[in-house]
């Protein structure tokens, strides 16, 4: 086991006995990896926030359930991931997601051209995807859901999450193309 390995059980153990430095410390380690997921999911950073705050109050809260002989990560990769999908569905009738499902998208078989995007402009654009879009894409895309979870997870059907990761890439094609040709 790694000094780091050696590091990170300890911090946990000190969750399990709910000691605030431990619970400060493991935050801090992982704050900018839930972050870089919640940013994803909610596409604004004072939401993003919120739902940081949410995943960690579950995380501490459920601490006992981790199992220390698999990866930490993960783990907490998972319970972020449903603190971003039960946001999605907190704030569902302010974003108008029946709605969002049969907007219509101008289709385009054109590929983006090749740009110079870093991580962060490509997180900015994939933010500007409707909330529909943009959890359907992630959970397929990003974390490998299958549709059928995703229908499962944010009460959609099968169909309605095929049809809006067709349309999210859609629309990020054409914001892509936009950003390339205002370069240009």
């Amino acid at each position: 086991m790694t000094k780091i390995e050696k590091l990170l059980e300890a911090i946990i153990l000190g969750c399990k006995e709910n000691d605030r430095q431990s619970q400060k410390e493991l935050y801090s380690n992982f704050y900018s990896y839930a972050m870089s997921i919640c940013l994803r999911y909610t596409g604004g950073e004072a939401d993003a926030v919120e739902v940081l705050n949410d995943g960690f109050l579950k995380v501490f809260k459920n601490i006992e359930k981790f199992d220390e002989t698999k990866p930490f990560k993960p783990w907490l990769r998972r319970i972020l991931v449903n603190a971003c999908i039960d946001h999605i569905k907190k704030n569902a009738k302010h974003n108008h997601l029946a709605d969002i499902s049969e907007a219509q998208v101008e289709e385009t078989d054109q590929v983006a051209p090749d740009h110079d995007m870093d991580y962060q402009e490509i997180l900015e654009k994939i933010g500007q995807l409707s909330p529909a879009y943009r959890a359907v894409f992630n959970l397929y895309v990003i974390d490998g859901y299958k549709h059928h979870e995703i229908a499962e997870q944010l009460g959609i059907t099968t169909s309605t999450s095929k049809a809006n990761l067709t349309r999210a890439k859609a629309a990020l094609r054409s914001l892509l193309s936009k950003e390339v040709y205002n370069y240009g």
